[in-house]
């Protein structure tokens, strides 16, 4: 997830409008009773035509509280950083984004403590020990390819080696984009370890048409045809699917091996220092309540944060059929965090990025 390139949006009376740029919220500047929360969050849960869970959510938030939302999206490494730089002047009252990145703003001291209503039915393993933050989407890694070109999908990271992906094959720079991110993650986990992930990786890159600041773009390359593979992650790629047709999601697995994935969920944490404490802790309430976690499938595309909400809807079946026979393991996101910069400096120094 992956734009490394930040849009304000703000809502207003339940539509979505473009800002010219970040509107100042904190600081002396606005009472923190202010009828407005600001929202830094990674892309994938807007959707394109305003049809997305934030859509949906941040409209019948608005309508029940009165309070307006703003939004800005980007990357979801640069979300953080945009946060870090503010520090001294908090902007953010709600921080959304991926694994590691959410554990890297915990760890730079950007959240706060507040455990969310509904936060108690959230798995431990998607959610902080202390209360800093905790899932409102779950989601999983994937990869996508082109229907219509490809008649069947690829099931190995070898395959992609082939020359007929050569210039027609791209993934999300690592370090900037969660979705990028990810692809280490999963080749480290796959190929049994950072080594013998650097050494495929370098192979790969004989066919990488190269960086790209945004998972989310990659999509409607791969839809079109000018790619025929590309990295993703099954929300955001499913949600697409509706006006992509040519978009087929599949998981990579080693020769012999079984196809894997894991969770990389949308975390949210409330922003210390907020300008609008209260209006980010309603929020987040409001985002883990039962009816939007609902939501989170038949509007969304995604997965419940929440293990006691069971949806039923199409999108919820079909999403259970994507994911039937991938075997799912859970990364030492801990560890992540703490490597995170050699596992990027490895990378370069592998692909020669």
């Amino acid at each position: 997830m992956r734009s490394n390139t930040l849009t304000t949006v703000t809502a207003v009376t339940g539509s979505l409008v473009l800002a010219a740029g970040l509107t100042a919220c904190g600081g002396s500047s606005a009472a923190s009773d202010e009828k407005v929360v600001t929202v830094y969050s990674a892309d994938g849960l807007k959707g394109e035509n305003g049809d997305g869970w934030y859509d949906q959510v941040f409209k019948d938030f608005t309508k029940k509280t009165g309070i307006k939302v703003k939004y800005v999206e980007g990357g979801s490494g640069e979300v953080v950083q945009r946060a870090v730089r503010e520090k001294a002047n908090t902007q953010a009252d709600v921080l959304v984004t991926l694994p590691p990145f959410i554990q890297q703003a915990d760890g730079k001291g950007l959240l706060a403590k507040y455990a969310p209503a509904g936060s108690d039915q959230v798995d431990g393993a998607d959610k902080s020990a202390d209360a800093t933050w905790t899932s409102v989407v779950n989601n999983y890694f994937g990869f996508i390819y082109n229907k219509k070109e490809l008649k069947t999908a690829p099931t190995t990271w070898e395959e992609l080696l082939d020359g007929k992906y050569k210039n027609k094959l791209q993934y999300s720079t690592p370090g900037v984009a969660g979705d990028g991110t990810a692809v280490v993650v999963k080749a480290m986990h796959d190929f049994g370890g950072k080594q013998q992930a650097m050494d495929y990786l370098k192979k790969l890159q004989a066919n990488n048409v190269g960086p790209s600041a945004s998972t989310g773009k990659l999509a409607p390359k791969v839809d079109k045809g000018e790619l025929l593979v590309a990295n993703g992650d099954v929300q955001m790629n499913y949600a697409q699917s509706k006006d992509m047709p040519h978009l087929g999601i599949w998981f990579p697995r080693t020769r012999g091996g079984k196809p894997t994935s894991f969770a990389l969920p949308y975390a949210g944490g409330l922003v210390k220092n907020a300008p609008h404490t209260a209006n980010g802790k309603k929020l987040l309430d409001f985002m883990l309540d039962t009816k939007q976690q609902q939501e989170v499938s038949a509007i969304g595309g995604g997965f419940s944060a929440r293990g006691d909400v069971k949806a039923t809807d199409e999108n919820a079946i079909a999403l259970a059929r994507v994911m039937d026979g991938v075997e799912i393991f859970e990364p030492d996101w801990s560890g992540i965090d703490k490597n995170l910069q050699t596992y990027v400096e490895d990378w370069k120094t592998a692909t020669g990025s």
